[in-house]
């Protein structure tokens, strides 16, 4: 009995601590669901609030409103799509790393440029412009090649998956063809080759005294048919034609 209760309370704790882990799993994935809505929410509005400030702030204010939207316009594609090429392809994950250490450098130059954006001194904002404007082309020039090369990666190996494809799909077809291979490669028949081949040239006529052969049995019985037939003349005189009474007799020709 003891024993039972003690296998009945274990069950209990087991199913307590499973219920309380998968409790916490899902509050955890909640959580960063919302977190990721919340994360996602403020970066449209700042990159909306970002381009309406580009256009209605003219001078350095709209410029660096404009320098921060490229920015993470471009870090923010690039994240993605190695975030998304690394799953399929474990040699992105070097390429991740170098983003990583990018990204730092992309987030103190945002930072910066956000400070920048409240400061009443706009002399001194227009000549730091050019330095910030080349740090700001450096790093979107960096994370666009990554970008870019990580496209093209994924397209080559596209391609070539396309190509043994294509290949395969080469073979089944001819195989699921066979009977064209085999007419290609069998002998042509009877029929085919008489009508494609020109006919044998006729044999010399024999002479008079030679004995019949078996190739020329249908040649000499016509000659012998002929010869056996009786002789007519070439031409066979006509029937006389019939007289009737009201013909009139013709007349014997004159000869004076």
């Amino acid at each position: 009995m003891e024993a039972v209760i003690a296998v009945v309370a274990l069950l209990f704790v087991l199913f307590v601590a499973l219920g309380a882990y998968a409790t916490v799993k899902v509050v955890g994935a909640a959580k960063r669901r919302v977190d990721d809505t919340i994360s996602h929410a403020r970066r449209t509005v700042e990159d909306h609030t970002l381009r309406a400030k580009s256009f209605a702030q003219p001078g350095p204010a709209g410029e660096l409103a404009q320098l921060r939207l490229k920015l993470r316009t471009s870090m923010r594609a690039t994240q993605d799509a190695l975030h998304a090429g690394v799953a399929e392809d474990e040699s992105l994950k070097e390429s991740l790393d170098l983003f990583q250490r990018l990204s730092a450098h992309g987030h103190e130059l945002d930072a910066e440029l956000r400070r920048l954006e409240s400061e009443p001194d706009r002399a001194t904002l227009a000549e730091r412009l050019p330095d910030l404007r080349e740090r700001t082309e450096r790093i979107v020039h960096a994370a666009d090649s990554l970008r870019w090369a990580a496209r093209d990666r994924a397209r080559r190996f596209a391609d070539d998956d396309l190509d043994t494809l294509s290949a395969q799909i080469d073979v089944e077809t001819g195989a699921l063809r066979h009977w064209q291979t085999e007419e290609t490669l069998a002998p042509p028949s009877s029929s085919s080759t008489s009508s494609t081949t020109p006919p044998p040239p006729w044999p010399e006529a024999p002479a008079a005294q030679a004995e019949p052969t078996a190739e020329q049995t249908w040649s000499d019985t016509s000659r012998t048919q002929r010869a056996e037939e009786p002789t007519r003349p070439a031409i066979t005189p006509a029937d006389p034609r019939p007289t009737y009474p009201w013909q009139k007799k013709p007349r014997p020709e004159s000869t004076t």
